[in-house]
């Protein structure tokens, strides 16, 4: 079977009062007029800042660095010309 391609619009239907998951078409009036944007634009910036508020911003990482990691890090950082630290307390397991 065919896949489709994904559209890129979306039905979209104003809700007949403001509750925590839809507005009105005059709350979307008021607040597109207030960023001093279209309808459409204070939609995306809406979105934008839900997906900054519940995506991750960046991709995880491997989790905390192990023993053997610090070490190496801890003797790099001997080397240098100049004398130089590394704070354990930067690293949430203190017991290393």
């Amino acid at each position: 079977m065919p896949s489709k391609a994904l559209s890129m619009q979306i039905p979209f239907r104003y809700r007949n009062f403001d509750s925590p998951t839809g507005v009105t078409r005059n709350t979307a009036k008021l607040l597109a007029e207030k960023l001093g944007v279209d309808e459409t634009q204070a939609l995306h910036i809406a979105l934008h800042e839900l997906a900054v508020k519940i995506l991750p911003q960046y991709e995880p990482d491997d989790g905390p660095l192990n023993a053997t990691q610090i070490r190496q890090i801890k003797k790099i950082a001997s080397v240098s010309e100049k004398k130089k630290s590394v704070r354990s307390s930067l690293f949430l397991d203190k017991t290393v």
